[in-house]
């Protein structure tokens, strides 16, 4: 029995090494599948078969990834890299990846994204970035990405979260924010707008749990009031020459007429939108309801003592003058009854 097992196992080996499987992983041909999960690798196998469809390699210890990993299964179409210990990828890493669908980069030590990254893969869908040190994402991470349906970045850094990025998603359905440390600040109020559109077309998003200011730490972001926003400030004019001199250094100005100079900054100036005072928080905003409950209430009760003083004083007025006019109306019937006798005899 013990012969019967090793010519098996002996048989399924060759049968591996003929079809070009690594040491140490899993081919099953049906599937057209590579397991190689949780065997202490440090890079990726060599001789994978190049029609591979799915790839697992998670829960090994692989530091890095050079410049086209993958180019030796250009079919592969499921890439799984949850829990390595990837800090950095390089540009190129994914290049030849044509077909990739679902990319899992979780629970991974990667602190930054280069912007081209992901160009190489138009047809992913699920992109699942979690569990990471990500502080930042740039924009884009390879617009468009017209396919993709799942973006996952919680547990993260992220404090804020440009709203073109999401824009480059015109097919995402699933977002998983949760547990960053998002800054409620007036920048996110872009991405609050997004996401209440979002989801009125029907996206499922979980939360953004504000993490600063400590106005709002705790709150969840979709349930802060618009009102309660306060504008963010328009850029001063020292801070935006200083910003035309910074760009003129590195590229030469475009001259322009003079005499259209100052048409041109009355234009901008009256085009710009002017920032509608709100209040602060929402302490201010109750005080400010309470105090104009009150004025109200004061006017409408000096209203009232206004009323009934008038028409009291009225009511008197009246009263005083019907009984002037009956004193007087008396002596001039008397006078006349004594013309009347005075005639008759």
């Amino acid at each position: 029995m013990t012969g019967d097992l090793l010519l098996l196992a002996s048989v399924i080996c060759l049968l591996q090494v003929a079809c070009g499987c690594p040491e140490k992983c899993h081919c099953h041909a049906a599937s057209n599948s590579v397991d190689c999960r949780q065997q202490g690798l440090d890079a990726v196998p060599p001789d994978l078969p190049p029609q591979t469809l799915t790839l697992h390699l998670q829960d090994n210890q692989i530091h890095r990834l050079p410049a086209s990993a993958f180019t030796s299964v250009p079919q592969l179409t499921t890439l799984n890299l949850r829990n390595n210990s990837l800090s950095d990828l390089v540009p190129g890493v994914f290049d030849g990846l044509q077909h990739l669908q679902v990319l899992n980069l979780t629970q991974n030590s990667l602190r930054s994204l280069e912007s081209r990254l992901f160009q190489p893969l138009p047809e992913l869908r699920e992109l699942d970035l979690s569990s990471n040190h990500l502080s930042h994402l740039p924009t884009p991470l390879g617009e468009p990405w017209q396919n993709l349906t799942v973006f996952a970045v919680q547990q993260n850094r992220l404090q804020q979260l440009n709203r073109g990025l999401l824009e480059a998603m015109p097919s995402v359905r699933l977002l998983f924010l949760k547990d960053n440390l998002w800054n409620c600040n007036c920048q996110l109020l872009s991405l609050k707008l997004w996401l209440e559109k979002f989801i009125y077309k029907g996206g499922i998003v979980d939360s953004v749990i504000c993490a600063s200011p400590d106005a709002w730490k705790g709150e969840d972001l979709l349930k802060i009031p618009h009102e309660l926003y306060q504008p963010c400030p328009l850029p001063s004019a020292d801070l935006e020459s200083s910003q035309r001199g910074g760009l003129g250094s590195a590229r030469p100005a475009v001259p322009r007429p003079p005499e259209n100079h100052g048409a041109g900054d009355r234009d901008h100036a009256q085009c710009e939108p002017k920032p509608k005072p709100r209040p602060a928080n929402l302490r201010h905003a109750v005080a400010t309801v309470i105090i104009t409950g009150v004025v109200c209430g004061v006017v409408c009760l000096m209203m009232v003592v206004a009323a009934i003083y008038g028409c009291t004083y009225a009511a008197v007025t009246a009263q005083w003058h019907g009984r002037h006019t009956a004193q007087t109306s008396e002596p001039e019937k008397t006078e006349g009854k004594d013309l009347c006798d005075s005639s008759a005899a």
